[in-house]
């Protein structure tokens, strides 16, 4: 199963119509919060709230069943800044979940954690690690591959 994962829009969404045009082999689009405009208007984007969609009426998390897998997908701005990681796995195992997808840092990373796999797509918008914005790709069949697409001027 092919999944897009992105996360921190902004109200910048029409950059997830341009994904989800570059993408048409995916099964799921995923939005890890702060989509920042109603989410009616990308009826094939999975969403949760981040902490600039307080207005927005949406789960904080979801649990999503991907082949054999449990997928958690936050935006991890409730969790603590130094622990973030960490409380992440925690939520994960005590969920029943092997994947975890999470925002808010608007910094990209893929790891795995105590048997948890971890993926942060970045922000589409605002970056904040020096890297160019950016989103993800979460391959997951018997395996879990991940992959981090940056979005430079020319994308």
């Amino acid at each position: 199963m092919r999944i897009v994962v992105a996360s921190d829009s902004h109200a910048n969404n029409e950059i997830l119509d341009l994904i989800q045009h570059h993408h048409p082999e995916a099964d799921l689009f995923l939005h890890c919060g702060d989509l920042c405009e109603d989410p009616e208007y990308y009826p094939d984007w999975i969403v949760v709230q981040g902490n600039n969609d307080y207005w927005l009426d949406l789960p904080p998390r979801r649990i999503l069943r991907v082949g054999d897998h449990r997928l958690l997908m936050e935006h991890s701005h409730r969790c603590s800044y130094f622990n973030r990681e960490k409380n992440l796995v925690s939520s994960a195992k005590n969920l029943a979940c092997d994947i975890v997808c999470f925002g808010h840092t608007h910094a990209s990373m893929i790891r795995k954690m105590d048997g948890v796999f971890l993926l942060n797509p970045g922000s589409v918008t605002f970056p904040r690690d020096g890297k160019p914005r950016s989103y993800a790709i979460l391959d997951v069949d018997k395996e879990i591959h991940a992959k981090i697409i940056f979005m430079d001027e020319n994308w």
